[in-house]
């Protein structure tokens, strides 16, 4: 860790650390043993990411990347939004599609190992599919498709609705896919139980929204006699925001964190809800996200938001202009081998927090720790998507307010044609 250091030295941080033997935790070792380099940038990652889950504000995460297919929603996502930390997710229709593979009836072991650098041929001709070292039998995606498009027709998916309300439905009937094949929880199927919403940005660039598609398609041929579900964005951008204005206004520490794995739509959508309602509602007192981490591979140079560290976000707004120096990082690098270590690390700081509350109680807990009120914040979470229409009408209300200055946007002085 690094200590400031005395009057001789101003303006210096001494680094100090401790050999990896005598530390005692994860935590410990984040801390005192990853002293320099991009093991600098995993501490203080660390470092800001349980002041944020000590400070108890509600985070959000947005993760790119083919979680569900790896198996890693299991490993490890699922048990970090088992805490109750986290108020909503974005992701992309390709994770939400992949999550049902394991629920598929025969298909309980559907993933399987292959080489990075293998025959690709050999495995289109044996109708495998890969996906980095990943693999999985081609009838696993048409069973899929079977599924979403025997789920789409049900009647409760026949009416306009956002892109929550169709995956806290499909989490439901994934949960029952699952109960009846006996495999583990996937990552839509806790959202559902949880109430996490789940945001896709693109909603078109998945196979969920295809075989939404095929059945439209069959519907316009003439093949299918209804068909009436439809997306809408509209209302689902809306909501995100609704989510946001909530977080500044109706929590205790009226703030939010955000928590960014991947780049790409999902880190953009995560970003966007403060310009909505500043820049584009008008709305004001709208504020960014006070804590903001990313692990993104993308290097700061490309110029795309994957890249995009916090301090370029806090020029649009998207972060707390005043506190990013200290709350937000941005490192460069795969987030499949770290965060594991790092989720470790957090919820052994929840059970050590737990087990001295049974001690000591939880009021002189809070008082000598005040990160443990964070940590020990209610399992069962925010469960927003249960709040949604509740909070989608304040902000209704919110914007009816903001007439004058929405009205003197509707105009501009456009060239002739």
């Amino acid at each position: 860790m690094t200590t400031p250091c005395n009057a001789t030295g101003e303006g210096r941080s001494l680094v100090k650390t401790r050999r990896v033997n005598e530390v005692g935790s994860l935590h410990e070792l984040f801390e005192s043993c990853l002293p320099a380099f991009g093991g600098g940038y995993l501490r203080r990652f660390y470092a800001i990411l349980d002041e944020a889950v000590g400070a108890g504000v509600p985070l959000t995460l947005a993760v790119a990347g083919p979680v569900t297919v790896s198996g890693q929603h299991q490993a490890w996502l699922n048990p970090l939004l088992e805490t109750g930390w986290f108020a909503y997710l974005s992701t992309t229709d390709a994770v939400c599609y992949h999550d049902g593979h394991r629920s598929l009836d025969g298909h309980r072991d559907a993933v399987h190992e292959v080489p990075i650098f293998g025959d690709d041929g050999a495995l289109r001709d044996d109708k495998t599919i890969r996906v980095t070292d990943m693999a999985f039998d081609e009838d696993v995606l048409l069973d899929q498709d079977k599924l979403l498009t025997a789920a789409l027709q049900r009647p409760e998916f026949q009416r306009k609705m956002t892109g929550t309300e169709l995956r806290y439905l499909l989490g439901g009937l994934y949960a029952a896919q699952e109960a009846k094949n006996e495999a583990p929880e996937g990552l839509l199927a806790l959202c559902n139980r949880l109430s996490i919403p789940i945001f896709v940005g693109a909603p078109g660039d998945g196979s969920v929204f295809l075989n939404s598609m095929k059945l439209w398609a069959m519907k316009r041929a003439g093949l299918l006699p209804q068909y009436d579900f439809d997306l809408d964005l509209h209302g689902e951008v809306f909501e995100a925001c609704a989510y946001h204005y909530w977080g500044l206004f109706d929590t205790p520490g009226q703030a939010l964190g955000t928590v960014v794995l991947g780049g790409g739509v999902p880190k953009n959508y995560n970003l966007q809800p403060e310009p909505a309602l500043g820049q584009v509602l008008g709305l004001p007192d709208v504020r960014g996200y006070l804590f903001d981490v990313q692990i993104v591979s993308a290097p700061i140079t490309d110029g795309s938001l994957s890249g995009c560290p916090p301090a370029e976000a806090v020029t649009w707004g998207k972060v707390d202009k005043d506190h990013y120096k200290k709350t937000t990082e941005s490192m460069q690098a795969d987030y499949s081998m770290l965060m594991p270590f790092i989720v470790r690390a957090l919820l052994e700081n929840r059970e050590r927090y737990a087990t001295w509350a049974e001690r000591m109680g939880e009021e002189a807990l809070f008082a000598k720790h005040p990160k443990a009120r964070g940590y020990l914040r209610p399992r069962e979470g925010y469960r927003l998507f249960d709040k949604r229409d509740a909070l989608v009408e304040r902000l209704v209300g919110e914007v009816k307010k903001n007439q004058a200055w929405l009205l003197e946007t509707l105009s501009y002085p456009l060239a002739s044609k």
